[in-house]
């Protein structure tokens, strides 16, 4: 009977415990997560860590990342366990009191006190309240150390809810206390830290706890204990000076109704203030938010630690002018522009060949005969050295380009930069060897216009012409034809004049056709050689710089403050 009043007890106010023998519907409603209780902007934000963390894995290194993914893990642990009650550890130097502190607001000796020190080797915890099983497991505190205010009840209805932890000193000579320490202070979810008279400005705990601690004000109570050992107004001096060293370290006060630590003083032995933090606690406890608060001040850690790895000193990206910089390096390096301009001259050179007269086709020809070789232009004796210096420069426009787009990143994405780009750029002079052959003027020589036989025809009409005016004026001088001088040597000077006038109209007339050959050329190449810059380098590079603005983006939400 006795059992089953229990359990209905517990059952009526949903209280039932993680460890305890409740029902069904009591279990369901013990086990409810405080997931559901986070606000939209704490959600968001936990889903935003979540999400950069693991964009991050490959391009941040893991130590970064180590309190992210531990923030990560505890508010996931903190989660499944009971939402009706928040964990409050005390914590203090040696003498400072805090085993007393706990034994008052239990109002039963559960810490042990005295003058030996330490008193207290291993947390102890007092629950209020039945369900705090699985959060005292999660502390590691065994359940020998587990107690509760009053024997036989549920203690005072006042603090139901609240599970207090009595910790050891945390300056305690032994390096396993400080260590137990560390541990339970990142899993509870609110502190009261007790100093006294003489230890309140200790460096350690300033430096070591407060100063870092700094951000998680609202769930930090600090409690100056053993004020019945200050004369007069002491007291009050001495907390308005530790008030200023909080305010030194960081630590935003909650006073004038704003959010912040609390401080209060108290003399644990002789109950002065004892009921005013008690009265306190109950109101924090009754607010079942210290879980979501303690979890925004991590996350709040947790990104000021990821900032310098996630924020840009400038505007970071690859801007269109870079991209075009980078295509004219790789297309001066491919030799776009000597190709064009080679193939214009060759173009021209064709057409001095077609519609050139013919005497000075055949002393070119008498030219060539001459020159050893058939008049071949000797190979270039500095081949691979043009070779190595287009492999310079094809580097250079990949080392150019990588440092424009990382300028200003921190340096993980700049190196994911680089690393990108340098992967990319192995076998690209190569490839564009290839591609300036492939894509180059075809061999042979290049096309004719549809104009260049009239021209030929042109040129050797004036040819017939000076041939003609020769053979009637030797004719003439031999008598065969009647003498008349000025008619064949006229038809000689149109023959003579109309040759190179026909010569220079039809270089004039292939100076356009010329121009755009070899700028179809250089365009094919520098195509040619954008597209496979953009492919292997540029893509990339790209590729990572958008991987770093998803992971900007969700830096933001992580960083952004609000409940």
């Amino acid at each position: 009977m006795i059992a089953r009043r229990a359990a209905g007890a517990e059952g009526e106010d949903g209280l039932g415990g993680l460890g305890g023998g409740g029902g069904g519907e009591a279990d369901e409603d013990v086990h409810q997560p405080i997931g559901g209780a986070y606000g939209g902007s704490l959600r968001a934000r936990l889903d935003a860590l979540g999400e950069l963390v693991g964009l991050s894995r490959t391009r941040v290194e893991g130590g970064v990342l180590a309190e992210a993914g531990r923030v990560l893990d505890e508010a996931a642990a903190r989660q499944r366990l009971s939402a009706h009650h928040t964990v409050v550890a005390i914590a203090g130097a040696t003498g400072s009191g805090k085993s007393t502190l706990f034994n008052a607001l239990a109002e039963v000796p559960i810490s042990e006190t005295g003058l030996r020190r330490p008193t207290t080797s291993a947390p102890i915890a007092c629950t209020w309240s039945d369900g705090a099983a699985g959060l005292l497991d999660r502390l590691a505190i065994p359940g020998r150390l587990r107690r509760r205010p009053l024997a036989g009840g549920d203690g005072d209805e006042e603090l139901h809810g609240l599970v207090l932890v009595d910790l050891p000193d945390h300056d305690s000579a032994v390096v396993r206390h400080r260590d137990q320490v560390d541990r339970v202070l990142a899993l509870v979810d609110a502190v009261i830290w007790v100093v006294d008279p003489e230890k309140y400005a200790d460096a350690a705990l300033h430096e070591r706890y407060l100063r870092p601690l700094a951000g998680h004000a609202e769930i930090t109570f600090v409690v100056l204990n053993q004020i019945d050992r200050l004369p007069g107004d002491a007291a009050d001096q001495v907390l308005d000076d530790l008030r200023r060293l909080l305010d030194e370290d960081g630590m935003a006060l909650g006073e004038h109704g704003e959010p912040g630590a609390t401080v209060l003083a108290v003399s644990a032995l002789t109950g002065q203030g004892v009921g005013e933090l008690r009265e306190l606690l109950g109101r924090f406890v009754r607010g079942r938010g210290a879980a979501a608060l303690r979890l925004t001040a991590d996350v709040d850690a947790a990104a000021r630690s990821l900032r310098s790895a996630y924020v840009a000193e400038g505007r970071a990206g690859l801007g269109e002018r870079s991209r075009e910089q980078f295509t004219d390096r790789l297309a001066w390096a491919v030799g776009a522009v000597a190709a064009g301009e080679a193939a214009e001259r060759e173009w021209r050179r064709n057409a001095g060949r077609a519609c050139g007269t013919p005497w000075l086709r055949l002393w070119r020809w008498y030219e060539r005969t001459r020159t050893p070789g058939g008049g071949e232009a000797p190979a270039a004796p500095a081949v691979v050295e043009d070779e190595l210096t287009a492999r310079q420069r094809v580097e250079q426009a990949v080392r150019t380009v990588v440092e424009e787009a990382s300028a200003g990143l921190p340096r993980p994405w700049a190196q994911s930069v680089r690393e990108a780009a340098v992967r990319g750029a192995e076998g690209l002079p190569e490839e564009l060897d290839q591609l300036a052959v492939a894509a180059g003027p075809p061999p042979g020589r290049p096309p004719r216009p549809a104009w260049w036989p009239a021209a030929v025809l042109a040129q050797a009409a004036m040819t017939l012409l000076q041939i003609f005016g020769a053979l009637w004026l030797v004719g003439q001088i031999l008598g065969v034809l009647a003498p008349g001088l000025l008619p064949p040597v006229l038809v000689m000077v149109a023959g003579i004049v109309g040759g190179p006038f026909v010569e220079w109209a039809c270089g004039a007339a292939a100076r356009g056709p010329a121009r755009r050959y070899g700028q179809d050329t250089e365009r094919r190449l520098r195509e040619a050689a954008a597209g496979c810059g953009r492919a292997r380098v540029l893509d990339p590079i790209a590729a990572e710089l958008m991987r770093y603005r998803e992971v900007r983006e969700q830096y933001v939400t992580v960083s952004r403050p609000g409940r």
